[in-house]
């Protein structure tokens, strides 16, 4: 996946996670088991794992080696990363 998907797949997973907290407010008693929060939970994910792969691709390009060898890591490895 190219810088340009990258990005794309990043705004959509946004748009959809501004929409499900526009939605479901938090406060709702069943939103915590509800498939809006499980849904909100894995776009978290994805996000976590695009800017991952993001910053893997641009480093890779910025030290002369090939961004395409950049590959997705698993959710358990990028989700404590900070921004």
């Amino acid at each position: 996946m190219d810088e340009q998907h990258i990005l794309e797949r990043i705004s959509a997973l946004v748009d959809e996670e501004q929409a499900l907290r526009e939605k479901a407010p938090s406060s709702s008693p069943d939103y915590e088991h509800g498939p809006e929060h499980a849904r909100l939970k894995r776009i978290e994910e994805d996000l976590d794992q695009c800017w991952d792969l993001l910053r893997q691709r641009r480093a890779k390009l910025q030290y002369g080696e090939n961004p395409d060898e950049a590959q997705p890591r698993p959710v358990k490895q990028v989700e404590n990363y900070e921004s």
